[in-house]
């Protein structure tokens, strides 16, 4: 990609402190961001912005003298560097490809090094202009800033058009998708959630001539979230009002449903079985108001939700075999050796896929679920990442709860609410059967957990992202669990010749 550039001209200290927020929301581990101009120009003042607004609590010190200080932020170590007094080859002694490894680099007078230390680079020229308080700066994108770049201009448009033009920017963790996400707060407390999200397919094609997203019915833009979000409403369900947004752009701001997520409250005094009671009493609720038809979307055409089809599955099932697998064995699978695997699969999924059918949103777990208390009934479940909603077996959803691979959930209490929900689904619905929702249960658990496990290895192994790997050792106890089903015997004979024991994961070649 070539480079980009953006001018902005008549920044005053507020603007810049704007900009920083911005650059924030966009900076990566490995990011250089070199910042050029004249003594006086504003380079340190800019420094001190981007470095607090990353969440760094340290006062911000100039480096000239030291050339190199380094600070801790909540999401990685940024340092700061002025190169003004940097002698010829004295670049290579600061040790910044150590720095760029986990974290970035801030530069003043980048000029006088000799190299360019990163190839995702972002300069910043700061410019005089007749006005003692303002400066023009041409910010230009080089590698992989390029693109952000573009993005982030994208994004101050869009954010000048709304409510929220002057709000400060917080960013906010995501999860492992291409989306990002930023609190909007205004001075007057009110807030919203900035939803970012480029339309992209995941990956290159890999069947059909379609990536992997398009199989398996992943969304590629905002407007599945924006037209399940209107039905989970419209069926009393608390998924965040949609404030303003540009769906071709893929921009949104949300509704503020707080910081109560079921996650961290688990470990924060709240019961686990009393908040997941709550979210089954959600899908209970869903079973009850299935999806009919497309979903509107006000001066939009309406969108058609894909079903859970056997292929979707299936490809989802092939990610063990095709990044799991390997780091086990050490070698890729042989053809013979990969269709084996998907023959034992294909007869289990043809089966499960047309039964019990309605909404499946998909990644109903705990990072997805926000508690909130001053609401009534079902509506007391905040719910978030439902924009790769299906129609499928009912089942699925209530598996992504109760085999919840971010946090443990013991066997003890898997089994109270899956008894519970069964109960209540046999009192509802005349024509449900629990033995079948059962093997339901256990075909879509060992599905969804061999899906998680190979996504797991993938994002270590091609993406870096290797603290996914902790969470490895729960979904395949999870997956275990799932096994002991009877129809499942077949695969569970596979696994145990393929695969070691949970706690053996993840495996030393990964």
């Amino acid at each position: 990609m070539s480079d980009t550039q953006w001018r902005v001209e008549r920044v005053d200290l507020a603007g810049l402190d704007r900009l920083a927020q911005l650059i924030g929301l966009f900076l990566l581990p490995g990011d250089f961001v070199g910042l050029e101009g004249p003594l006086g120009a504003g380079k340190t003042t800019f420094a001190r912005a981007l470095i607090l607004r990353l969440g760094s609590t340290e006062e911000v010190q100039s480096p000239t003298f030291g050339l190199v200080q380094s600070y801790t932020t909540p999401r990685f170590p940024i340092h700061h560097c002025d190169f003004y007094r940097l002698e010829a080859g004295e670049a290579e002694e600061l040790g910044l490809e150590d720095a760029l490894a986990d974290g970035a680099v801030l530069a003043e007078w980048p000029e006088r090094a000799d190299r360019d230390f990163a190839d995702d680079r972002l300069s910043i020229a700061f410019h005089e202009t007749d006005d003692p308080e303002t400066r023009d700066l041409v910010l230009t994108g080089h590698g992989g800033w390029a693109g952000r770049l573009d993005r982030m201009r994208a994004l101050h448009v869009f954010l000048d058009g709304t409510d929220f033009a002057t709000a400060q920017l917080e960013f906010v963790q995501g999860d492992a998708s291409t989306r990002s996400y930023a609190r909007a707060v205004l001075h007057s407390g009110d807030s919203a959630i900035l939803m970012n999200s480029p339309a992209m397919p995941d990956g290159p094609p890999i069947e059909d001539g379609k990536p992997y997203s398009q199989l398996v019915h992943l969304a590629e833009s905002v407007t599945p979230f924006v037209a399940v979000g209107i039905a989970l409403r419209d069926r009393g369900l608390s998924a965040p009002e949609i404030y303003d947004g540009d769906l071709d752009a893929g921009f949104l701001l949300l509704e503020d449903l707080g910081d109560h997520v079921f996650t961290p409250s688990y470990g924060h005094g709240d019961s686990q079985a009393a908040l997941m009671r709550e979210a089954v009493d959600v899908l209970l609720a869903l079973s009850e108001a299935p999806p009919t038809g497309p979903l509107p979307i006000p001066g939009h055409a309406p969108y058609t939700l894909p079903h859970f089809d056997p292929n979707a599955m299936l490809i989802e099932a092939s990610l063990l075999i095709d990044w799991l697998w390997p780091a086990v064995q050490g070698r890729t699978p042989e053809a013979a050796e990969r269709e084996a695997y998907l023959d034992v699969w294909r007869p289990l999924l043809e089966s499960v896929a047309p039964e019990d059918p309605g909404w499946v949103l998909r990644d109903y777990h705990s990072p997805n679920l926000i508690w909130l208390e001053e609401r009534e009934a079902v509506r007391r479940v905040g719910l978030l990442d439902f924009q790769d909603a299906m129609i499928g077996p009912l089942a699925y959803d209530l598996v992504s709860l109760l085999q919840d691979a971010r946090i443990d959930v013991p066997a003890p209490l898997e089994a109270e609410l899956l008894d519970y929900y069964c109960s209540r689904r046999d009192d509802m619905d005349p024509a449900f059967t629990t033995e079948d929702f059962l093997r339901d249960y256990a075909i879509l658990g060992a599905q969804r957990a061999s899906k998680i496990l190979g996504i797991f290895a993938r994002l270590a192994s091609r993406d870096g992202k290797r603290r996914y790997l902790d969470h490895m050792p729960r979904v395949a106890r999870y997956l275990e669990r799932s096994l002991h089903h009877p129809d499942l015997s077949g695969l569970r004979s596979w696994y145990k010749d393929a695969l070691p024991e949970a706690d053996a994961l993840p495996p030393p070649g990964l």
